[in-house]
């Protein structure tokens, strides 16, 4: 198992990009990850927040930065499991050309976050977890896996 702030700066690693933009590809990683293994990637949880999922625990790390790029990390990052480097560029590949706004968007289209909001109106701030079971069979139901 990883934690989120390496997933982080493997994302980092790639580019610069925005604390909005950072948080759904973790939260990407995450739900494929659950989807194809059955497991989470790291222990953090996500919530439905106004502007799609977010990782509390990184958020309080990057919140600092605000709207503002966060810089690209140049530091060297190991994983436990080689395989999650692999599996951490693959969503990258898939995720990585889009920017914050739009991941925002695909999100707000996607059950979990959807059915973590509910009862909630649209600008309404919300802790509201989003569930690992949901994120599970939502996104494995898209690869063919049932849980």
């Amino acid at each position: 198992m990883e934690n989120i702030y390496e997933v982080a700066r493997f994302f980092l690693s790639k580019e610069s990009m925005t604390h909005k933009k950072l948080q759904k590809l973790c939260y990407y990683a995450q739900a494929w990850y659950l989807a194809n293994y059955g497991v989470v990637l790291f222990p953090n949880r996500f919530e439905a927040w106004v502007h799609g999922p977010v990782s509390p625990d990184l958020y309080s790390r990057y919140r600092g930065w605000g709207w503002e790029q966060i810089p690209k990390d140049l530091q060297p990052i190991y994983f436990d499991d080689e395989r999650n480097r692999n599996f951490l560029e693959q969503v990258y590949d898939t995720y990585g050309d889009y920017d914050a706004d739009n991941l925002e968007r695909i999100t707000h289209t996607e059950l979990p976050w959807q059915k973590a909001r509910q009862g909630c109106s649209v600008g309404a701030y919300s802790r509201n977890p989003i569930s690992l079971n949901d994120m599970k069979n939502y996104y494995g139901e898209r690869i063919g896996k049932k849980w």
